[in-house]
């Protein structure tokens, strides 16, 4: 049986589908708020310790690549408006069981890691913020997974539910950011703040400008990603392939625009030498535009608020990938099982949340571990990977025509798409640590050996149903 009939069979047998909720306003602040989160107040720092003074040229140059790559997704979400986003755009290309099941499982990772390491960066905000011993990890662990188990309740309590409550958590991050944007200005139009240490480079010994750039980029790369995650949500969105296209163009121009206006203010308000490597940036910049006012008290608040919307996004992008896979004879079929009245594909959450639970409970949750950087670092690269073999899907796909009008991306894009994000995968060009490859490098080993047991299973389970029809 093939991979359309197993979807076909799957569709008879499991008649409830996903609720169409989200408008175009809805859709527009959930990727708004999938891209905003944890980067940009945590990045900024490390980008200037690449870069210098042009610490916005990286956050530039990495909405430029995601740029290419969103006009892919565009026109593949177009064409197949149905959940799953890149495994099933590569199942579509290429057909490999084996290609299919480890995009799928190299995205659900992304996923999980990024919405771990946030949980752990909320149980230490949270910590901070609410006077708790944040030197106790059994404290931030407990704090930690109990966030976590409260995003699987509000993911189990409906889609609708899960989007208002990001609207909420991206209008509180989004109004941090621009609270640090105006007392930039105040400062910048005070005269408290030089412009000449935006166009300064100052780039490590070790590294040339080329090279510092493409590191700098790999890192603000991690603050650009999460436009992906919005595909997975298509089956819940209404007529998909009329609003994809504006909400997801805008959405990362919005991002673009304030992470780039955040660069440029944070570089010329802090000198370079206390902003570079600061783990905390925004709030140096607001104590250093306005040492009086009481707003840097409240960005642990605000971080707090913005992890948590990346977890969020994040779980429910990785329980709806998997959802749309099993849907497809993919994955097992019972991670394709809807509730009757929720409405939300509750086995694919109970899931994805057990795993996380596992991630939380054994990666640090010290935000000042390097663990938690590497973590970032990872999901940046395994999905510029995905998003290479995405580029590449969009080429092969063009051959397959559908009986609708969708978006159609011109062919230069994905092809550019290709070579920067394979560019910057590269560990000689991108300039990455080699921790991020062992991590990435252990994680697609536990997804090879799932699938060869996964392959092995329903061989054995093949031959035993020949045997029984052979007697």
């Amino acid at each position: 049986m093939t991979i359309d009939e197993k979807a076909s069979d799957s569709t008879q047998s499991e008649p409830a589908e996903l609720k169409r909720v989200m408008g175009p306003k809805l859709l527009l602040l959930f990727i708004v708020g999938d891209i905003l989160g944890t980067g940009i107040y945590a990045l900024t720092g490390q980008v200037a310790a690449e870069v210098g003074g042009a610490a916005w040229l990286p956050f530039l140059i990495a909405f430029g690549v995601a740029l290419l790559t969103a006009c892919s997704y565009l026109e593949l979400v177009g064409k197949y408006p149905q959940a799953a986003g890149a495994a099933l755009y590569v199942h579509k290309a290429f057909g490999i069981h084996f290609v299919t099941f480890i995009v799928c499982f190299t995205v659900m990772c992304s996923g999980l890691t990024s919405a771990s390491a946030a949980s752990g960066a909320f149980a230490s905000n949270f910590a901070t913020g609410f006077g708790l011993d944040s030197a106790n990890s059994g404290i931030l662990l407990v704090v930690a997974l109990l966030f976590m188990l409260l995003i699987m309740a509000v993911n189990l309590r409906g889609v609708a539910e899960s989007v208002g409550l990001n609207v909420v958590l991206t209008l509180v991050e989004l109004s941090g950011l621009l609270l640090v944007i105006l007392i930039g200005c105040f400062a910048i139009f005070g005269g408290n703040a030089d412009f000449s240490r935006v166009v300064a480079f100052d780039t490590p010994e070790d590294k040339g400008i080329f090279l510092a750039i493409s590191t700098a980029t790999s890192l603000a790369f991690f603050a650009m990603v999460g436009f992906e995650d919005s595909v997975n949500m298509v089956e819940e969105v209404k007529n998909p392939s009329r609003i994809f296209p504006r909400a997801l163009l805008s959405g990362l121009t919005i991002t673009a625009i304030v992470y780039v206006t955040v660069a440029i203010i944070a570089v010329a308000v802090v000198p370079v030498g206390e902003l570079a490597g600061n783990d905390t940036p925004l709030v140096t910049v607001v104590q250093t535009a306005a040492p009086d006012f009481p707003i840097s008290a409240l960005i642990p608040f605000i971080s707090l608020f913005a992890v948590g919307n990346s977890a969020l996004i994040n779980m429910m992008m990785a329980s709806r990938l998997l959802y749309g896979m099993s849907k497809r004879g993919v994955l097992p079929s019972f991670l394709s099982k809807v509730h009757t009245k929720r409405q939300t594909p509750f086995a694919a959450i109970l899931f994805t949340t057990g795993i996380a639970l596992a991630l939380t409970a054994y990666v640090s949750i010290d935000p000042k571990n390097p663990l938690v950087i590497l973590l970032g670092g990872t999901t940046s690269l395994l999905l510029l990977a995905v998003f290479a073999l995405v580029n590449v899907s969009v080429l092969v796909l063009r051959r397959e025509k559908v009986d609708h009008d969708h978006f159609t991306t011109p062919t230069v894009l994905p092809v550019l798409g290709v070579i920067v994000c394979v560019y910057l995968v590269l560990p000689w060009s991108s300039g990455r640590p080699v921790e991020q490859y062992e991590i990435a490098g252990v994680l697609l080993g536990v997804g090879v050996v799932l699938w060869a047991i996964g392959r092995l299973v329903k061989s054995r389970s093949t031959a035993s149903d020949a045997t029984r029809r052979g007697r």
